[in-house]
């Protein structure tokens, strides 16, 4: 059977925390039972001194029924809790009491009242009142706590005319003094039951609050993982994982996303890789069966309109076949760069210089359009290894996509370059023009993808990506409709960079 990690954690948080309060409750409650056991035992053995001291005259004039009416009124005191009071000698015979009927006889001296002081095989002068104290059982079941308080042989009491005992003799008897343990037993079973209330309401309160913060911090962020990584497995790529909180958790739901976008990229850059190749073999076989007839085509066309100089309406029409048929070639030569692209011939190349050679390519083209362009170019920018005339015809073709978005109506474009965040150097081409919506963005960089209708090929971009890729860099847009584009192109400048494929980012 499946077990939550949240339940575990509330199980094993709880069952510690209840071994922890128990643990406490037992202290404290045995701590408090000692405590009053101890006051009752003080207040017992304050109790016996009083009678030894309230009964000393009379011992000591041997006043016999006045000892006696003291010792029975003491014991009589029910109401606060004194059950028996007595006097028994050194030999354990009961000489006087409370309780009229044991008077004269004999204790054990292995029973309860006189074990401690014969505990050694001898009477023992000297007690700590501890020693002197036992609890028991009375025959109604109520426990009752013991206090014998020797009675010494002091000088008066062996020179008095009356009874005179031997100087010898160190120990004359033993007042025992019982008292009730009913009140300590009912304040101790009243503490149990406080304390284990207590206890187990710390556990509850302790085990809701666990439970409360594992779900809060536990549950709720393992769950949100879980869910994030089986729509992760189904191919959802797009799954963003709420980050909770400062914490592991939080820290892993942070990673988890920025792994999701990492993957979504991947994905992207290997759909786009994977129709780029789809398309280069598809591209090479069309071109390949097209280039021999349309090449024969152009030559006959042209050797047509060598002969017929005198007939103009023939005239025109052929150079309308021999443009279109140039068009056509044009579109197979680009075909054909896509699908077999030229290994860039790498050397160190000053990219200010490339974006200056090919401004001066479009110039003509921008001016006609009446486009302003400025350039602004930071100097003494690193050199990079790359082939200047593939970065030139990337540039070119951002410059004339520019161009393309500004329209007839003119516009602005502003061309910049700049040292990158990292080990790169910035290509930045910003226009005025119309932008791009976004549902095209996501779709620029696939081949015969274009938005300029029957004026485009949709080869540009893609063509561009693959040089930019070769050449270890990324390509970014942003853009937004009726607010222009910015096109990034990135470059490393280590000597000999090689590989990965370019990041393309599409932002709206």
């Amino acid at each position: 059977m499946r077990t939550r990690i949240g339940t575990r954690l509330i199980l094993g948080a709880g069952l510690a925390t209840a071994l922890v309060i128990g643990g406490m409750s037992v202290v404290i409650l045995r701590s408090h039972t000692a405590q009053l056991l101890a006051e009752r035992t003080r207040s017992a053995d304050q109790l016996s001194e009083t009678i030894k001291s309230a009964t000393h005259f009379d011992m000591l004039e041997n006043r016999r029924d006045n000892l006696h009416r003291q010792i029975r009124a003491v014991g009589g005191l029910q109401d606060e809790g004194i059950r028996k009071v007595r006097v028994f000698n050194k030999e354990g015979r009961i000489m006087f009491s409370s309780a009229s009927e044991e008077i004269g006889s004999s204790l054990d001296p292995k029973g309860e009242a006189c074990y401690a002081c014969h505990a050694e095989g001898r009477p023992l002068e000297r007690l700590d009142i501890q020693a002197r104290a036992r609890t028991f059982r009375a025959l109604d079941g109520t426990r009752v706590l013991g206090v014998i308080n020797p009675i010494p042989n002091e000088p008066s009491c062996s020179t008095a005319a009356c009874h005179a005992h031997s100087a010898k003799q160190s120990l004359l008897g033993v007042l025992d003094v019982n008292v009730s343990l009913a009140e300590v037993d009912q304040e101790i079973a009243h503490s149990r039951l406080v304390i284990t209330a207590s206890a187990i309401m710390a556990i509850l309160s302790g085990s809701l609050m666990l439970w409360w913060l594992n779900r809060r911090l536990v549950v709720r962020p393992v769950a949100a993982l879980v869910e994030g990584t089986r729509r992760v497995t189904a191919g959802d790529l797009d799954v963003t994982i709420p980050v909770s909180g400062r914490h592991e958790l939080g820290q892993l739901a942070k990673a988890f996303n920025e792994m999701t976008r990492n993957l979504a990229d991947t994905q992207r850059q290997l759909t786009q890789a994977d129709k780029l190749a789809s398309v280069g073999r598809l591209a090479a076989g069309v071109a390949h069966e097209i280039n021999n007839p349309l090449t024969g085509v152009l030559s006959y066309a042209s050797l047509l309109r060598k002969r017929m100089d005198h007939d103009l309406p023939a005239c025109e029409d052929l150079d309308v076949i021999v443009r279109e048929t140039v068009r056509c070639r044009g579109i197979i030569r680009e075909l054909l760069d896509f699908a077999r692209p030229a290994a860039p011939a790498r050397k160190p190349m000053d990219l200010n210089e490339v974006v200056r050679r090919s401004v001066s390519v479009v110039m003509t083209q921008l001016s006609l359009n009446q486009v302003n362009l400025s350039l602004d170019l930071t100097p003494e920018l690193p050199t990079v290894q790359a082939d200047p005339n593939q970065i030139q015809q990337v540039i070119v073709n951002l410059l004339l996509n520019a161009a393309d978005a500004i329209g007839a109506g003119g516009g602005q474009i502003r061309a910049i370059t700049r040292p990158g965040p990292s080990d790169d150097i910035e290509f930045l081409l910003e226009d005025s023009g119309r932008g791009i919506s976004a549902e095209d963005l996501p779709r620029i960089f696939e081949p015969f993808f274009t938005t300029k209708g029957n004026h485009g090929t949709g080869l540009g971009l893609a063509v561009s990506w693959g040089i930019v890729e070769a050449h270890g860099g990324s390509l970014e847009v942003q853009s937004q409709s009726g607010k222009g584009t910015c096109f990034t192109l990135r470059l490393p400048t280590a000597a000999g960079a090689e590989g990965g494929k370019p990041t393309i980012t599409t932002l709206t």
